[in-house]
C-alpha cells in the first residue's frame, strides 16, 4: 500500500508540474508575446509602446499557446537587386531595412512568423527601390542624391507596410552598395579612361596655348623695351655728338693749333693705338710731326 501511495503521489506531482509548465510562461523585457487560443490570438503581453507585462505570466494550460516576437529594432538584409536608372544604367543594389514590430497582433495575423515576414519585407523593399531609384540617374544613386532617395524609399516602404497592415514601424532604409553589373564594369571603366584622357589632352592644349601667349607677350615686351632703349640711346648719343661737335667747333675757333693736335691724337689712336697696324710712311711725313716736334709742331709743316 505504501509503495502504491508513493506512486500516486509521484504521478500527481508530475501532473502538477506538467500543468504548471503549460500554465506559466516568462516574457523577457526584450520580447513581446501573443497568447493564442486554438489558433486565434486573444491577447498581447508586453507590447510597445508603454505596455508592461514582462516577467512571469499565466495562460490556460493545453488550450493556449504563446508566440514570442522580438521587441527591439530588427534588421533585414535584402538580396542584391538589379535596378534600371532613369539614364538607362543598370546598377546592382544592396540594401537593408531597420524596423520594429509595433503591432504584434496585426503582425501575427498578416505574417504569422519571422520567415514569412522577411520574405514579404524583402520583396517590399526591392519593389520600392526599383520604383524610387528608377526615377534617378546612376550618378544620383551612387553619390549625388543618395540621402534624398533613401528618405523617399523609407517613406514609400512605410506607406506600403501600412497599406498591407504588416504591423511594423519602418525605422530606416539604406543602400549599402550600388555598383555596376560585372559585365558592364569593363566598358564603363574604358569609357571613364577615355573621358579622362580627353580632359587631360584638353588641359594640356590649354596650357600650351597659354604658354605661347605668355611667351609672345614677353617677347613683345622685350622688343618694345629694347627698341625704346635703343631709341633713347641713339637720342642721347646724338645729343652727345652734337654737344661734342659744338664744343670742338668752339675750341677750334679759339685755338686752331690745339684743334689740329687733338685731331692728330685721334688719328694716332685709330691708326696705331691697337698695336696691330703697320704703316709705311716717310719719316718726315706730316703724320708724325707731333712725334718729332711735340705740340709745338703745329706751327711747323
Amino acid at each position: 500500500m505504501t509503495s502504491r501511495r508513493y506512486t500516486v503521489y509521484i504521478a500527481i506531482l508530475i501532473g502538477l508540474i506538467i500543468v504548471l509548465a503549460n500554465t506559466l510562461f516568462v516574457v523577457d523585457q526584450r520580447e513581446q508575446a501573443i497568447v493564442v487560443r486554438l489558433g486565434e490570438p486573444v491577447r498581447v503581453v508586453n507590447a510597445p509602446p508603454g505596455q508592461t507585462g514582462a516577467g512571469l505570466n499565466v495562460k490556460t494550460p493545453f488550450l493556449e499557446n504563446v508566440i514570442k516576437f522580438d521587441r527591439r529594432n530588427l534588421a533585414l538584409e535584402a538580396d542584391q537587386e538589379e535596378v534600371l536608372t532613369s539614364d538607362q544604367q543598370r546598377l546592382v543594389v544592396d540594401a537593408f531595412l531597420r524596423y520594429r514590430i509595433s503591432d504584434p497582433l496585426q503582425y501575427y495575423r498578416t505574417l504569422r512568423d519571422e520567415r514569412t515576414a522577411q520574405d514579404r519585407l524583402e520583396r517590399l523593399v526591392n519593389s520600392s527601390l526599383r520604383q524610387v531609384l528608377g526615377t534617378a540617374s546612376a550618378t544620383d544613386v551612387i553619390s549625388g542624391r543618395r540621402a534624398v532617395l533613401m528618405q523617399q524609399s523609407k517613406v514609400d516602404v512605410e506607406r506600403r507596410a501600412k497599406a498591407s497592415r504588416l504591423g511594423i514601424e519602418v525605422i530606416d532604409v539604406r543602400i549599402k552598395r550600388a555598383d555596376l553589373p560585372a559585365n558592364n564594369q569593363a566598358s564603363v571603366y574604358r569609357r571613364m579612361q577615355t573621358q579622362r584622357q580627353q580632359i587631360a589632352a584638353q588641359t594640356r592644349a590649354q596650357g600650351e596655348q597659354q604658354k605661347r601667349e605668355i611667351i609672345a607677350s614677353a617677347d613683345k615686351e622685350v622688343a618694345i623695351t629694347l627698341a625704346t632703349a635703343q631709341q633713347e640711346g641713339e637720342t642721347t648719343r646724338g645729343e652727345g655728338d652734337a654737344l661734342r661737335t659744338r664744343i670742338f667747333a668752339q675750341s677750334f675757333g679759339k685755338d686752331p693749333g690745339f684743334a689740329s693736335f687733338y685731331r692728330s691724337m685721334q688719328a694716332y689712336e685709330q691708326g696705331i693705338g691697337q698695336g696691330d697696324a703697320t704703316l709705311v710712311l716717310s719719316p718726315d711725313s706730316a703724320f708724325f710731326k707731333y712725334f718729332q716736334y711735340g705740340p709745338s709742331g703745329a706751327g711747323r709743316r
